[in-house]
């Protein structure tokens, strides 16, 4: 079997073919070159918005040899050491070329392929030169196929040695023009539309789906890790994806998709409810994210400055010249980077607790790569032009071009900082608040809040959401939202806004607010329950809200949770309320009366979550010191209960072993003091010594 490379493990534009090996046989290696030859013939039905003529002269050359390689392999005669060389040669050639037609004709890539039109035309050159250098040494005379082919394949390599894989001149006109639009919004230019669409036409992008393929295939280019993808290339995707992002905002006034429609994007909805990642298992969101990325950390590291961020952005910032510490300002005494080992194994915990893979987190975070990287001039100040364009839309424009606009705002903001930055300087959160308010339509409502739920993620935004007066608009989405998912983003803001300490105090002065969220945890779907569960979460952070959060009914809710739920996430959400109300006498009380001790013990036991056993373990100590005896001999009494505490002290997190310790010792003297066993020697054998 000849291996073969997927065009999705490599990035664009590079060639990983792999040779056929000395032992293969006669027969394997001429039906290989047979399904090469016939998938480069089968590009000749694709687009090349580029390197047309380049690729029909490709596909022409292969074409005949394809009439060689099936005669050969028809007539059945024995191939000589050499021949078997040679046509090794050509296989080996012919997976670049099968990759370079894949490039050029890829879905998405035809701006990508435009900017590199003089890479391209040299690889067509370079490959066709390989294909006339294996022929020229092919004995041809020695093989039995017809006089005819013969000639036919001599005519190939003569062609192939003296054809002009050159680049077109419209190709480099219109490069040109590419490069002079990046030109221009790298100098702080506004480009002139007509010449941004001269390039879109060229490319025949011609609506805004085309546009969206673009972006989405330059993104994913930035996402790819691998050793020859330097800082640089990084860089100029990233311009591009401004470039495009641009076009798609400005150029483009219709969908012609069904992408703006409700629940028809997977991967957005997805994007939307990231609260998975951001539940309330974090004892403070913003100790495991990094600084730049404001994302989860897959590998922390301390710089001389004694902050922490996660590597690969800190490196973007070292690697583009700068020498000051991001978060202080200071001046670096060296560039170190110190793996921060006791934050990491933190961060792993609760991946491992909450059932994040760190792969699939790591794939999230690649997503930011294009704005983690300073020097990118020319996609900040496309972005602010888009972001200023947006808003005006935003405020002047009809009906049908406000939505559009707040569906681009959704879209851009989804993961890029610097994008919401933009949109939150250019004034996008105001009548964005205002469209929420005036929004007839569930899928426009829905484009809507989430624009602002991405704004929302960026501190300044949290702030401004509050001083314009959207606290009131978000709860009223939260209360009479037109669809689940409306009512859910709105709870997911609530969180962001809670994260500033004095607003906790103004959403629980809100009389609405604690019931509404609670009505979202008891009727919505699975995402809202858990996005209400954290709302309230960062709520009772204020002391005062936990008194409101309790006489509204917050806990037989939970308990309810915990007895019927199958959603591990949902259980650790309320287990982590619990745990913090639970440390309160009031909480303790009302949490012993809704009869919930055995819930804890059983979740303890069968939960694989550390997460949710450390917030279990924490909530049996809280009843034990705010109960009292009540809740201790119970507890005493449980065989099996000191086992689980033991085995906690060992492979729980650090903070569940700090707190099965302490019980272990509360319930220690209980029993020294009353035992509760029939005899010493059954004492004995329940209290073993650690």
């Amino acid at each position: 079997m000849i291996q073969r490379s997927h065009q999705n493990d490599r990035r664009s534009l590079n060639f990983p073919a792999v040779h056929p090996c000395e032992a293969i046989s006669q027969g394997t290696l001429l039906s290989s070159l047979l399904s090469l030859s016939q998938a480069i013939c089968d590009f000749h039905s694709k687009l090349f918005a580029s390197q047309r003529r380049n690729a029909r002269e490709a596909i022409r050359q292969v074409g005949v040899l394809l009439v060689f390689f099936e005669e050969v392999l028809d007539r059945g005669s024995i191939l000589s050491d050499s021949s078997l060389l040679c046509l090794s040669e050509i296989h080996h050639t012919f997976q670049k070329i099968q990759f370079l037609l894949e490039d050029c004709s890829r879905e998405g890539s035809r701006l990508w392929i435009l900017t590199k039109c003089k890479f391209v035309a040299s690889q067509f050159r370079i490959l066709f030169q390989a294909v006339a250098t294996a022929l020229d040494v092919l004995p041809l005379d020695s093989i039995d196929v017809g006089g005819e082919v013969k000639e036919l394949v001599d005519l190939v390599a003569k062609q192939a040695r003296r054809a002009k894989f050159e680049l077109a001149n419209d190709d480099e006109r219109v490069a040109d023009e590419v490069f002079m639009i990046m030109s221009q919004f790298e100098k702080g230019i506004e480009p002139e539309l007509r010449s941004i669409k001269l390039v879109l036409d060229y490319l025949e992008i011609r609506n805004w789906s085309d546009c969206n393929k673009e972006i989405r295939f330059l993104e994913e280019e930035i996402g790819y890790e691998f050793p020859d993808c330097k800082e640089r290339d990084v860089t100029y995707l990233s311009g591009l994806v401004g470039l495009m992002s641009y076009s798609r905002g400005v150029i483009f006034e219709e969908f012609n998709h069904h992408r703006h429609h409700r629940n028809s994007n997977a991967e957005e909805d997805q994007l939307d409810t990231r609260m998975n990642l951001e539940g309330p298992s974090f004892l403070n969101p913003d100790d495991f994210r990094c600084p730049i990325s404001l994302e989860l950390m897959t590998d922390p590291v301390t710089i001389s400055t004694g902050q922490t961020y996660d590597r690969a952005s800190i490196q973007k910032w070292l690697k583009a010249g700068n020498l000051t510490c991001p978060k202080t300002g200071e001046r670096l005494k060296n560039t170190e980077l110190v793996p921060n080992s006791a934050l990491k194994r933190l961060i792993q915990q609760f991946c491992a607790g909450n059932g994040i893979a760190l792969t699939k987190l790591g794939r999230n975070n690649r997503d930011l790569k294009g704005t983690t990287v300073p020097s990118c001039r020319i996609a900040v100040e496309a972005m602010k032009f888009l972001s200023e364009f947006l808003v005006r839309r935003l405020v002047f424009g009809n009906e049908r071009q406000k939505h559009k606009a707040a569906y681009e705002i959704r879209l851009l903001a989804n993961s890029k900082i610097n994008n919401r930055s933009c949109l939150i300087d250019a004034g996008a959160i105001p009548p964005l608040l205002n469209l929420l308010s005036s929004s007839s339509e569930a899928c426009s409502q829905e484009n809507v809040i989430s624009g602002l739920l991405k704004l929302s993620k960026h501190p300044n935004g949290r702030v401004l959401i509050v001083e314009c007066g959207g606290l009131h608009e978000i709860l009223a989405v939260l209360k009479h939202g037109l669809s689940f998912e409306a009512k859910q983003t709105a709870a997911a803001i609530i969180f962001y806004i809670s994260t500033v300490k004095e607003y906790r105090k103004l959403i629980g002065e809100i009389p609405e607010a604690i019931p509404a969220l609670l009505e979202l945890i008891k009727g919505g779907t699975a995402c809202g329950k858990k996005n209400a569960i954290v709302a309230i979460f960062g709520l009772i952070f204020f002391p005062k809200n936990q008194k409101k959060v309790i006489e509204n009914g917050t806990i037989p809710i939970l308990i309810d949770i915990l007895t019927h739920s199958d959603k591990p996430d949902l259980v650790t959400d309320s287990l982590s309320v619990l745990s913090t109300l639970a440390d309160n006498v009031e909480g303790a009380n009302s949490i012993l009366q809704a009869s919930a001790l055995p819930l804890f013990k059983n979740t303890l036991q069968s939960s694989s979550s550390r997460a949710a056993k450390e917030h279990c373990i924490s909530t049996l100590l809280s009843l034990c010191n705010n109960c009292g005896d009540e809740v201790v001999s119970v507890l005493a009494k449980d065989h099996s209960l000191m086992d689980l505490l033991y085995y906690n002290t060992v492979d729980g997190t650090p903070f569940a072993g700090k707190k099965a310790r302490s019980l272990i010792k509360i319930l220690h003297k209980y029993r020294e003091t009353r035992p509760v066993m029939g005899s010493a020697v059954q004492h004995e054998q329940f209290v073993r010594a650690s």
